[in-house]
């Protein structure tokens, strides 16, 4: 299993029961990114974590081409 299934399948779990909870998949995800950015600072600095989301923000749109893929 690569680690991007190991994170879709947990994700896909939290999702199932914020759904039996009535808890809201957007209240959910936002507090997944919340866990995720606080693992990360245990081991790395604030700036380092800041660069790499906004490189998530910057490349996020699936319709644009970016210098750094193949063609």
């Amino acid at each position: 299993m690569t680690p991007s299934e190991i994170a879709r399948k947990h994700f896909d779990a939290a999702l199932h029961e914020a759904e039996a909870c009535a808890c809201g998949s957007a209240t959910v995800g936002r507090h997944m990114i919340d866990t995720v950015i606080a693992h990360f600072l245990k081991s790395r600095e604030v700036d380092d974590v800041r660069k790499e989301l906004q490189f998530m923000i910057d490349t996020m749109d699936p319709d644009t081409d970016f210098i750094f893929m193949r063609p």
